[in-house]
């Protein structure tokens, strides 16, 4: 059974805003709340999957002190964008 669409960016919604780390529950659930909505399939799971990534490792990702592997390369930086501003 397939999660409905607006059930699956609820629930990424939320896990954006209970990281662990405050900084990331800022800023991921920022991102989420502007950009989910307007995400098609393919942004939706690259979303899902960076949510399963440990925060330390996408603070620096985002903060931009390491470089981001390559399936979350683009995300990252859309994140870091936002997260900028």
């Amino acid at each position: 059974m397939t999660e409905p669409r607006d059930i699956r960016i609820k629930r990424m919604k939320m896990r954006s805003m209970r990281r662990g780390i405050k900084e990331m529950d800022l800023i991921l659930s920022a991102y989420a709340e502007q950009n989910l909505d307007s995400m098609d399939a393919d942004g939706l799971d690259a979303f899902d999957a960076l949510l399963h990534e440990n925060d330390q490792d996408l603070y620096q990702w985002i903060t931009g002190q390491v470089s981001a592997p390559a399936p979350f390369a683009q995300l990252v930086a859309d994140i870091a964008q936002t997260f900028q501003k």
